[in-house]
């Protein structure tokens, strides 16, 4: 998604007022202008309504939409930011954590966007973040996740190859060399280094263990450790496609996931929407525009074809 030319956010304040105003609410006007604008000039508009009208701008877009549709309208008005530590609250709130939303959110992040997302987290529910995930989860999948919360990956540019190669062999001691799994070997190396350098390291492992490290994490690992471990190194080698598998995942089968389709079509849609496209084409042989739009309907699926393009 890219800045829509000539944006006036008293110009789409006046249109979202008289989509709304009056009997009946006219979701086609409110689509039209919402999934056609980023967000900095989403926020924009936000502020030139409540100048404009004295009201603010997402409890009337809650009050007048329901449903699919008001829950991708209210994602598509909050920052990244704010959107993410909702999206994780929610995943912990009340009975149960849904492990997947975590992963999903902070396995894919950068050091800086993690940095916002726990500012936000604490701004909207003055709760700590890391206290909460350490509340709600366990084990080796406890410490992956606290480890990504300290946001100190590497940051260097520069690989170095002779500590590639050891890193590599570390983790083939580590894993298929040996009876068991040492995840905290793991842990060390994968939270730690930066992107670059892990690229080299996973080309180093690829030699030395005959194997991809994704598919030894999927034979030395399980459940919510090794989806967390898969997200990172696909955060490393092609983070589109581990959101073409999200996203498919969502649509295929019985049901639709409305909670992970959203979430993904909203957060990637100005970061890696177009590679997302390719993976998802590539991998599964449908557009992901077609398979949306064979699972959603009305208003909701119109939104959601704008955004992703059809």
């Amino acid at each position: 998604m890219k800045p829509f030319p000539n944006f006036s956010a008293s110009d789409d304040a006046a249109a979202l007022r008289t989509a709304m105003k009056g009997f009946g609410t006219d979701e086609k006007a409110i689509v039209a202008v919402l999934a056609n604008r980023t967000i900095a000039q989403r926020l924009e508009i936000i502020k030139a309504y409540k100048t404009a009208y004295g009201k603010d701008l997402i409890k009337n877009l809650k009050s007048e939409l329901g449903g699919k549709l008001e829950d991708a309208i209210v994602a598509l008005m909050m920052s990244p930011a704010h959107y993410a530590a909702e999206s994780l609250r929610k995943a912990m709130k009340g009975a149960g954590t849904d492990e997947e939303v975590l992963v999903e959110i902070l396995c894919t992040r950068t050091n800086t966007e993690l940095r916002a997302i726990i500012a936000a987290y604490t701004e909207l529910y003055s709760r700590d973040l890391e206290g909460d995930v350490v509340s709600e989860t366990s084990g080796h999948f406890k410490r992956l996740l606290i480890s990504t919360l300290q946001c100190h990956r590497s940051e260097d540019l520069h690989v170095a190859v002779a500590t590639a190669r050891a890193d590599a062999e570390a983790l083939f001691k580590a894993g298929e060399k040996s009876f068991g799994t040492d995840e905290s070997k793991f842990n060390e190396i994968l939270m730690t280094r930066s992107f670059p350098q892990l690229r080299a390291v996973f080309r180093e492992y690829a030699t030395v263990a005959k194997y991809d490290i994704i598919r030894t994490i999927e034979r030395e690992m399980s459940g919510n450790l090794q989806r967390a471990f898969k997200a990172v190194c696909y955060s490393v080698v092609n983070r589109p496609a581990f959101f073409a598998e999200r996203l498919y995942k969502s649509m295929h089968g019985a049901g639709t996931d409305d909670a992970t389709l959203i979430r993904i079509v909203v957060t990637r849609s100005e970061v890696d929407m177009v590679e997302i496209k390719q993976a998802f084409l590539l991998n599964y042989q449908k557009t992901l525009s077609r398979m949306i739009a064979d699972d959603t309907g009305g208003d909701f699926k119109r939104l959601l074809l704008a955004i992703v393009g059809e």
